[in-house]
């Protein structure tokens, strides 16, 4: 097992997906969605982020939730689709980025809270 979290480590299996929420109500709903549906470990909320950004061709402001969520690459596009549907954005930043290395343990808790 310890060669097989090594293995994913290097190529990549496991990822984290960054999402950005209208407020913590709307991440909650997104991060209870994604847990019911097993495509995740974990959320974190960060509340209260503040964001500046180009839209409709201006730059914008405006306060925001942050989900930092950990998963397996294989669940990226599940995540997406389910995190789309529940999201009140008509552009909602969902962006992933693979995780390079990380605690074995932690790693194995993952690949057993997921599907």
């Amino acid at each position: 097992m310890i060669e097989a979290v090594i293995h994913g480590i290097l190529t990549g299996m496991y990822s984290i997906i960054f999402i950005t929420a209208s407020g913590k109500n709307e991440a909650r709903k997104i991060a209870a969605g994604l847990l019911k549906k097993k495509l995740i470990a974990c959320a974190n909320i960060i509340d209260g982020v503040e964001s500046h950004f180009w839209w409709q061709g201006k730059i914008d402001s405006g306060k925001e939730a942050l989900l930092i969520i950990k998963s397996r690459k294989s669940k990226v596009k599940d995540i997406i689709e389910t995190a789309r549907s529940l999201h009140s954005y008509d552009t909602p930043e969902i962006i992933a980025v693979p995780i390079t290395a990380g605690e074995k343990k932690y790693l194995r808790w993952i690949d057993g809270s997921l599907r």
